[in-house]
């Protein structure tokens, strides 16, 4: 069978190359985003790899005419994938799983350095300030931390914080035993009032669209922490300025923000941005952002590939797929 990797990066091809000699699967790498101007390297393709480029619907309309039967996106999240569409014209989509612990440890980096303060340590240091002014940090046996969403990454983050001594919370609206030994499930509305620290762990849904909001944010203690290494769309972003601006949010750290598509992974030094409120959130002391490079290990790239190219295997073989979504 063969297979055709959109967004193929120079870090993938030693794994692509490993991976299609380990499946016997032909795969035809491109740097190329599909979009409607590179469809057609497609044809003759039943299954393709993609990652986070948006896939609407006339694009999945465009890939269904081509012949195209399955979309495997090389991540776990797939909210960049029109389903409503995909599933009228039949085309199944996969997504992916990797090492949970690649974004867990990134988690808790940047749980410590949001509240060790290194973003202004380090911005102070390259200018020889050498003060403690305004650097004072917080110990993390001291404060609570909630965990919202406790799938695999999650979990792995909830089992790794337990070494730090602090008390850790946890929702999710399907529970794991295994959690319990760590940490305890609460309700929502207990983990926003009692969380020094809130960690997001959970995909896209329109359930959970701007969980994070003025009403959410209200509840929870002021000084809070956010981290982020989700999704972006979890984050009402103007509401939470606001609240970073009045002092409800006492510091945040950002993987992910809304309207990140088109901006990270690119070269765009001496560009026009044209996400304001990321601009807006780099001003701030208080708040790290990187550019959705949690996942970005050599043990997760691996993974991502592997499984995507076992995920098409198994569809071309009508065989359970663990990772189909639809």
């Amino acid at each position: 069978m063969k297979v055709l990797a959109y967004n193929h990066r120079k870090d993938e091809t030693k794994f692509f190359k490993e991976f299609s000699e380990k499946y016997n699967v032909e795969v035809v790498l491109t740097g190329k985003s599909p979009k409607m101007e590179t469809a057609e390297l497609a044809k003759g393709f039943d299954c393709i790899s993609i990652i986070t480029t948006i896939i609407d619907s006339e694009l999945v309309k465009k890939f269904h005419e081509l012949g195209v039967k399955f979309i495997s996106t090389r991540t776990i999240g797939y909210d960049h994938i029109d389903l409503n569409e995909a599933k009228k014209l039949g085309i199944h989509v996969g997504n992916t799983t990797y090492s949970p612990n690649s974004v867990a440890d990134y988690t808790i980096m940047m749980i410590l350095m949001a509240t060790r303060k290194m973003k202004l340590i380090m911005e102070s240091n390259n200018v020889q300030d050498y003060s403690l002014v305004g650097i004072q940090g917080k110990e993390l046996p001291n404060l609570t931390i909630g965990v919202i969403g406790t799938g695999k990454i999650g979990r792995t983050v909830i089992k790794h914080l337990s070494g730090f001594g602090c008390t850790i919370l946890a929702h999710d609206i399907y529970e794991q035993e295994d959690v319990r030994i760590y940490s305890k499930y609460v309700e929502l509305e207990y983990l926003f009032k009692n969380s020094d620290i809130i960690t997001l762990h959970m995909p896209a849904t329109d359930c959970n669209y701007h969980m994070i909001n003025k009403d959410s944010l209200s509840k929870m203690k002021d000084g809070v922490y956010i981290i982020n290494t989700a999704r972006g769309s979890l984050i009402n972003t103007n509401d939470f300025i606001e609240a970073i601006e009045n002092g409800k949010v006492g510091g945040a750290a950002l993987d992910v923000i809304e309207h990140e598509t088109g901006l990270y992974y690119k070269d765009l030094k001496g560009q026009i941005l044209s996400n304001k409120n990321l601009a807006i959130l780099n001003s701030f002391p208080n708040v790290i952002v990187t550019p959705h490079t949690a996942f970005y290990t050599d043990q997760a790239v691996s993974d991502m590939i592997e499984n995507s190219i076992k995920s098409c295997i198994l569809f071309n073989e009508n065989k359970d797929n663990p990772w189909m979504v639809i």
